[in-house]
């Protein structure tokens, strides 16, 4: 295993408990966390956009990554088409991504509610009323936002190009 393979497999956390010491550890720094969430099934231009954007707005970018379980229940039996660890690695491996923690609940409600992180993040497409975890972070004095949508492109609309083919 290379070096570089294991300071990208140190940002990957299984469990939720498993990333709460670091998180603390960032706070007790004073370093401001910044959270967003999703399946990233094939990472593709528009995620990365969106999360080079929202690195931007702290000191430390957790991504919550669905689990294939969760994946499954939300977007069908056929998905997803990468597995958790491999979505998770190529997270992770993003030099702005600090940390990847995989949840196997449907919302990441339980992972927000136990980083309670500075800054909650989506896509321009959410409206912040509908954002899991936004009344938990407003109400611990934290922000929500949404990113406007550059890249108008989704792992459906990949999936929809490649049966074509």
């Amino acid at each position: 295993m290379t070096q570089l393979t294991l300071k990208i497999q140190h940002k990957i956390y299984t469990q939720v408990e498993d990333i709460l010491g670091q998180t603390q550890n960032w706070k007790k720094e004073e370093k401001t966390i910044v959270f967003t969430n999703g399946c990233f099934d094939i990472l593709h231009r528009g995620h990365l956009d969106y999360l080079e954007q929202i690195s931007k707005l702290g000191d430390r970018l957790v991504i919550g990554v669905n689990s294939d379980s969760s994946v499954k229940r939300l977007k069908g039996e056929d998905r997803p088409i990468n597995t958790e660890l491999d979505r998770s690695y190529v997270l992770a491996s993003l030099a702005y991504v600090d940390a990847v923690v995989v949840f196997s609940e449907d919302t990441p409600i339980n992972l927000i509610n136990s980083i309670l992180p500075d800054v909650l993040a989506k896509g321009g497409d959410y409206k912040i009323k509908d954002i899991v975890g936004a009344e938990e972070v407003t109400a611990n004095g934290g922000k929500v936002l949404t990113i406007p949508i550059v890249y108008h492109v989704s792992t459906s609309s990949i999936l929809k190009k490649i049966k074509r083919i």
